[in-house]
């Protein structure tokens, strides 16, 4: 088995102070630029706009045509989807521009025939319902994680775990927003996805913890409860690096190789994946030692 780190010993909740200054740090961070922004910049999908598909006679570079639409067509929120086939895309844009209008300049510019498959436009209230729906997705996403690692574990574990995710949700719409991407359909399913790795990573990790503490039935104290702690990180270290890098080497080449069209995707999941495995190790168990230290400070100072 590949290993990257050999017998390590790292105080990770030792830092935990300095870990959670950092989290804050990007919070704030995000929070800032969502409101230096006027808020999210929302996308067709929850704005409203147009929907357009078009086909070539023949099949087209969608990398020539996404030119001909930002620089001929002045189209600066266009997003465009291959559909079926390389001859057929689907356009999404805010402004207002006339289908037939659109597909006789992509003809001029292109000498090919272009011919309006589809024309449609998405409401103002479709798109907030998008949003709202967008919302809801998430959030019982994140309730349903809080229940199952509730009964798998125990509660604080649940709360740390459920803290940890909206951490790694907050802090990649918040650098996205500093990055002045526009938040779409596709960067909702990279948090939903988001999710799911994360909670992968904190579950490793919670059960390793939870072995290692029942060996203790008399219970144990705050010092050995840190030293359980970080043994139970430590242990899982060499496998959530491993895992990481795996998968950010394919988004990187996603990133590199994949085109516009997936760019956001591929650049929200990158930015997840980092944080995630960041929280995986920094916050989740922090977060569930200082739930604990304040239960004890607080049966010791009932019985006192």
């Amino acid at each position: 088995m590949i290993t990257f780190f050999k017998n390590p010993q790292y105080d990770f909740v030792g830092k935990r102070k300095i870990a959670f200054g950092i989290s804050l740090f990007f919070i704030i961070l995000g929070i800032i630029s969502i409101i230096a922004h006027g808020g999210l910049k929302y996308g067709v999908d929850f704005t409203g706009g147009n929907l357009v598909q078009i086909k070539f006679e023949k099949p087209y570079d969608v990398g020539k045509l996404r030119n001909i639409l930002l620089n001929d067509a002045n189209l600066k929120s266009v997003e465009i989807q291959t559909f079926g086939d390389p001859s057929t895309f689907l356009l999404r844009y805010k402004e207002t521009y006339d289908a037939d209008e659109l597909a006789r300049l992509i003809s001029k510019k292109t000498g090919l025939k272009v011919t309006v498959e589809r024309n449609e436009t998405v409401g103002p209230r479709v798109g907030k319902e998008l949003q709202i729906k967008a919302a809801e997705a998430l959030i019982i996403g994140l309730f349903l994680m809080l229940i199952y690692i509730w009964i798998r574990f125990d509660f604080a574990f649940g709360v740390g775990s459920v803290i940890a995710l909206f951490h790694d949700v907050f802090i990649t719409v918040g650098l996205l927003s500093l990055m002045n991407r526009e938040f779409t359909i596709q960067i909702v399913a990279a948090l939903l996805t988001i999710v799911g790795y994360s909670i992968n990573d904190s579950i490793v990790v919670s059960d390793r913890i939870r072995e290692e503490l029942r060996k203790y039935s008399q219970g144990v104290s705050v010092k050995k409860m840190i030293d359980i702690f970080n043994t139970s990180i430590n242990a899982t270290l060499s496998r959530t690096v491993i895992t990481s890098l795996t998968t950010l080497i394919v988004l990187i080449s996603i990133l590199l190789f994949g085109g516009p069209v997936i760019f956001d995707f591929a650049l929200a999941l990158t930015i997840g994946i980092v944080v995630g495995t960041y929280s995986s190790i920094f916050v989740v168990a922090s977060l569930v030692i200082e739930w604990r230290l304040r239960k004890t400070r607080k049966e010791q100072t009932a019985k006192s």
